[in-house]
């Protein structure tokens, strides 16, 4: 306790001649002073609260209280402050394959320039070649995930052949990633089709089509067997509905095909049908749709969608058209929601290895993905200011890449990123 109390003593005494030298007119903005400098003391005294006497506590409550409004008072603008007090998070950084590593690079200088308390662990997940022949994800990247329970992802490839398993599926296996949220809305100053798009795809992730059971049935017949649960069907139902009400979403939409498949999207609908029942979603709207015209109304008006919850295929195809509908796979950010607090956030757009090192990649889906990451782990306003930076730099249009019609580099449009968060 005496330790903690003299940090906090000697952090009080470096701060407080800041205080009279402001003013005198100091800038500020070129000083040494960081106010991350504070945090692990800030952090140590919640640690040492219960172990310390009533006159400790006090004293320690006086200095506690001081270097808190000092740190506030010398931050030009209280995101600063919001910054010093959010607790650092390791982020598990696995930059891909392609343009994984350049528009990963991009995604770590914005970030730097936000001051977002985030640090990285960068993971390289080349698969490994099992004794069978099959392909597996490193374990090292397993256990990073598993330390911080959160991920940011580049694009990766799978080669085509026998026993290459999609990377992406596997990710999506080993940390049980059940839920697939896919926002697309419509860009200012980036012209499509439609304005005013805004929804949010919801697909479970982890069965359906993409459950790999398959068989011959005889020579020159196969099976592939989809598989819906119970479990899975209630788990990304209970999701979508929650996703609604906690983010102001007044209606969710069950997309499925219970027409033909009677009885696994009998099922899915059933859970849906449960969830909508229950009173604390009274105030979300719900109705059911079929695959198919969800996409005929998709495309003749995507404002009359919310949000949509899916079993796999459906999401799979549904969220990409979705993204086309308002630019592309490189504007779409997208996350994997997994049990027990896992998640992790990722581009979906390919590796692009045609122009891989060549300073013309768009870090934009990347970057959206990371401000979902940030609003997942409650650094909501650190994240605003990344997407408002993010959103202006594209309404200007001045730093747009090939893929959105301009002619800057990757460079020049992270600079331009960089410079409205400074």
């Amino acid at each position: 306790a005496s330790v903690f109390l003299d940090l906090f003593k000697q952090l009080y005494a470096f701060l407080l001649p800041y205080l009279g030298l402001r003013g005198l007119g100091h800038d500020f903005t070129h000083t040494s002073l960081t106010v991350y400098d504070c945090i692990i003391i800030l952090s140590a005294f919640i640690a040492a609260d219960h172990l310390i006497t009533a006159k400790q506590k006090q004293e320690l409550d006086r200095v506690f209280i001081s270097v808190v409004k000092i740190v506030a008072f010398i931050s030009e603008g209280s995101h600063l402050l919001v910054a010093a007090m959010a607790a650092r998070r390791t982020v598990t950084l696995i930059p891909g394959d392609g343009i994984g590593r350049e528009i990963s690079g991009a995604v770590q200088k914005i970030f730097s320039a936000a001051r977002a308390p985030i640090d990285w662990d960068v993971q390289d997940v080349t698969p490994v070649q099992l004794p069978d022949g099959r392909t597996a994800i490193p374990q090292s990247v397993v256990d990073s995930v598993n330390k911080h329970r959160i991920g940011l992802k580049g694009p990766l490839m799978t080669p085509i052949g026998k026993g290459f398993v999609s990377l992406n599926l596997t990710l999506r296996r080993t940390f049980d990633l059940y839920a697939n949220v896919r926002p697309c809305r419509s860009l200012e100053g980036f012209k499509t089709p439609f304005d005013n798009v805004n929804l949010v795809t919801i697909r479970e992730n982890t069965e359906g089509e993409y459950s790999g059971i398959e068989h011959e049935v005889t020579e020159g017949v196969f099976q592939s067997v989809k598989l819906i649960t119970r479990k899975a069907s209630m788990r990304v139902a209970e999701f979508a509905f929650d996703y609604a009400r906690q983010n102001g979403r007044p209606g969710v939409t069950a997309v499925h095909k219970s027409t033909i498949m009677r009885r696994s999207d009998g099922l899915f609908l059933d859970c849906c049908r449960e969830v909508a029942k229950r009173p604390e979603n009274s105030s979300v709207n719900y109705r059911e749709m079929n695959i198919d015209t969800t996409c005929l109304r998709m495309v003749l008006d995507p404002t009359g969608f919310d949000v949509m919850v899916m079993p796999n295929l459906y999401g799979d195809i549904l969220s990409d058209l979705c993204a086309g509908l308002v630019g592309g796979l490189g504007l779409t950010p997208s996350g994997n929601i997994g049990a027990d607090g896992v998640a992790v956030f990722e581009a979906v757009h390919g590796t692009a290895p045609d122009i891989a090192g060549k300073d013309l990649a768009n870090p934009t889906a990347l970057l959206l993905s990371g401000v979902m990451m940030l609003k997942h782990l409650q650094m909501t306003e650190i994240g605003q200011r990344i997407e408002s930076a993010v959103y202006d730099v594209i309404r200007e249009g001045r730093y747009l890449t090939k893929d959105l019609g301009g002619q800057a580099k990757c460079s020049d449009y992270t600079a331009a990123v960089c410079e409205r968060l400074a």
